[in-house]
């Protein structure tokens, strides 16, 4: 569950996964490689023998991000994605006790879709926004009192460039680590806590240099704020 460590907040994150074929998808394995390495649960939905309700249903009650990984299949999700819902998020686990389980919990989605971006765009090829395609989950989310994130969209992964795919693996592991909202303040205070976290796990010939790195990323920040809190006077000022 989520908790406080001084100023930052260390939550836990379940990802379920949803795909007919995971090892012959490029997308999903490579996403897998870019896991964080603490605080994620990893779960491919299809994998399973036979779905345990009672153990799917603890699982999401210990966490506090929820996250649906699944590549886009006629504008919706995978069949093993809505047979999940079926069996797992039953009406009285959901909503029909008056308890609200997941209240307070943070519903993110990931998608992959084999069409670019501009395809799922008003007048696009497509004809509909994602969030017009995934407003059934959008749906679930207000239903169970969940928190719903702004979708994670990976568009043609196969097209994607070596820096592309690298700016990929940063943003996903901040999709599902960095505390939302997804503030200025919030990207710097993940990046902090990253590089402190890759700082340690470096050898001790190279400590000296990470640590030096460390303390100019935190000077930079102080110099942001200071910045950022001068604009905000200046626009008092104006608003008198």
């Amino acid at each position: 569950m989520k908790k406080c460590e001084g100023a930052d907040e260390v939550m836990t994150t379940l990802v379920l996964v949803s795909h007919p074929q995971l090892a012959d998808s490029t997308s999903q394995q490579f996403l897998k490689e870019s896991l964080p390495s603490q605080n994620v649960i990893w779960e491919h939905i299809e994998g399973q023998a036979k779905l345990d309700v009672a153990q799917e249903q603890a699982q999401l009650r210990q966490v506090d991000r929820i996250i649906l990984q699944f590549p886009l299949y006629w504008y919706a999700a995978p069949a093993g994605l809505k047979a999940w819902e079926d069996t797992v998020l039953t009406r009285t686990f959901v909503y029909g006790d008056h308890r609200y389980p997941l209240a307070g919990k943070e519903l993110g989605i990931v998608v992959t879709t084999g069409m670019p971006e501009p395809a799922f765009q008003r007048g696009g090829a497509e004809g509909l926004t994602l969030d017009a395609a995934l407003a059934p989950l959008a749906a679930l989310a207000q239903r169970a009192k969940l928190t719903w994130l702004p979708i994670f969209p990976i568009y043609q992964f196969s097209y994607l460039e070596e820096p592309e795919k690298l700016q990929l693996v940063v943003d996903y592991q901040r999709y599902l680590t960095q505390p939302q909202p997804d503030s200025l303040a919030n990207r710097q205070a993940w990046f902090a806590q990253r590089l402190v976290d890759k700082v340690q796990q470096l050898p001790a010939e190279q400590q000296a240099t990470g640590q030096l790195i460390a303390s100019v990323f935190d000077q930079n920040r102080e110099h942001l704020d200071q910045l950022t809190d001068t604009l905000a006077m200046i626009k008092e000022q104006e608003d008198d």
